[in-house]
């Protein structure tokens, strides 16, 4: 299956979790929590705020990988990002922020093939934000200490 046909099908609409799919167009599912939904919300506000309205805060951005289509929580994406990208669905390339909310069924494998998946097609960087801890953010360099394009 690819991105347009999960998107384009009427069995999977408002279904009660996120869907990706896997480099084999296998869907891969994640259940929802409100938690995880007022996270997405709160992150969102926040960067809106760094932002001053600058670029535009998409929630469950998809992204081509090579592993198939990944589903940021929440991404920014620059004026010129969304000039030369509109609002594709999947973007062929990241925005410059993605985010990842971290529920208990994500394991560290995944989030750190997810960190480098989004890197690789071009986010500048990655945040990780735990429901009940610190965030984490990544470049290229690997972990730093904070973000460093919203500044």
């Amino acid at each position: 299956m690819d991105w347009t046909s999960a998107v384009d099908n009427p069995l999977l609409r408002n279904l009660p979790f996120k869907i990706e799919l896997d480099k084999w167009g296998k869907i891969l599912m994640s259940p929802a929590s409100n938690t995880h939904g007022n996270l997405q919300f709160e992150v969102g506000i926040h960067i809106r705020e760094i932002t001053q309205g600058r670029g535009k805060i998409i929630m469950e951005c998809s992204i081509q990988t090579n592993q198939g289509v990944k589903v940021a929580d929440v991404a920014w994406a620059s004026d010129t990002f969304i000039t030369a990208y509109g609002f594709q669905t999947p973007y062929p390339k990241a925005p410059e922020l993605c985010v990842e909310i971290l529920s208990p069924s994500n394991a560290k494998a995944e989030m750190e093939e997810k960190i480098q998946l989004y890197l690789s097609k071009g986010a500048h960087e990655v945040w990780l934000v735990y429901d009940n801890g610190p965030t984490e953010y990544y470049s290229y360099e690997g972990r730093i200490g904070k973000s460093r394009i919203l500044i």
